[in-house]
């Protein structure tokens, strides 16, 4: 029992550091939200945000995505995952860079300068991934990707619709783990790659990911102990979606979008309480669940309807 007591000590470090990943990612995405549109000239990635279409679109290019690595992992070579996923984090965290980040700090006349220092830090960015991608690597190449990717997908839905995309992403993510389980396959492959789809948290000092030899499944079927957390960059990115929608579209939102950083900090909490048994969880019902939640609550509170929310029939 001492033991048992002291390994659920040891572990509350790590999981407290990934619950401050969520609030690094989230302030970032509030601090930037604006001025990615303002500074950095930025329009929606669709005509009209509200369009159901919309989902549909993002849902299939996913599943697609999704199927295309599992073929190239099984028939394949997995190098060829790896340059397809790095080219899509050098495109975004080129954005990152360019229209938030330098704008910000840099005059809009200097436009060349913003461009070549954007350039420059995602080529860098994605050489360091390539050549030396320890965990620490991984997260931070992770944390300006999900920034980038949460406030594009942030300005470009509906608050509506993002809340379709939760609730359907948190299905699928369910059926995924639990029923058909290829999820845990793609958390395989993109580990064996060392690609910053998953965010990494030691549990012991002086891990090193280079030196992670056994695939997931391996562990899990030898009911090994895992000596990191794993969490995929999914897991942040969707809630913060609608930490962005709600607080780039509903006038005076701030308060909900911190209530909803908060009810998916709730989410996260009863996640890592299974998470710690030692078993692979769906995060999204979870994380979603509670984002959700705590837009619906908030908004009831603060204005007594669901701020934001525009049907699209």
């Amino acid at each position: 029992m001492d033991d048992y007591k002291k390994n659920r000590k040891i572990e509350v470090l790590p999981v407290l550091a990934m619950g401050c990943l969520f609030l690094v990612v989230y302030g970032l995405v509030l601090l930037l939200t604006k001025p990615f549109v303002e500074q950095g000239g930025v329009t929606p990635a669709f005509e009209d945000v509200n369009d159901p279409m919309n989902i549909l679109y993002i849902i299939v290019v996913m599943l697609a995505m999704t199927l295309v690595i599992l073929l190239i992992a099984k028939y394949w070579k997995e190098k060829v995952i790896q340059f397809i996923i790095l080219g899509a984090i050098g495109y975004t965290s080129f954005f990152a860079f360019f229209l938030p980040i330098f704008s910000i700090v840099l005059p809009l006349s200097l436009s060349w300068v913003i461009l070549f220092l954007s350039v420059t830090a995602a080529i860098v960015l994605v050489i360091v991934l390539y050549k030396y991608p320890e965990w620490y690597v991984i997260d931070v190449s992770g944390i300006i990707v999900g920034v980038g990717a949460i406030v594009i997908f942030g300005i470009s839905l509906g608050v509506f619709l993002v809340v379709v995309l939760l609730v359907v992403l948190a299905v699928y993510d369910a059926l995924s783990v639990y029923k058909t389980r290829h999820m845990i396959d793609l958390a395989d492959t993109v580990m064996d790659l060392k690609l910053p789809v998953l965010l990494v948290v030691p549990k012991i000092r002086h891990y090193s990911l280079l030196r992670e030899t056994k695939r997931l499944k391996e562990k899990l079927e030898e009911k090994e102990e895992r000596d990191a957390f794993f969490m995929g960059l999914g897991d942040i990115v969707m809630p913060g979606i609608l930490v962005s929608a709600v607080y780039y579209n509903v006038p005076n939102g701030l308060p909900i979008a911190l209530s909803i950083i908060l009810g998916t900090l709730v989410g996260f909490s009863v996640l890592m309480v299974f998470v710690m048994k030692g078993r692979p969880q769906a995060g999204l019902p979870l994380l979603c669940g509670g984002a959700i939640a705590g837009y619906i609550v908030s908004s009831l509170i603060f204005f007594g309807k669901l701020s934001g929310l525009v049907f699209p029939f």
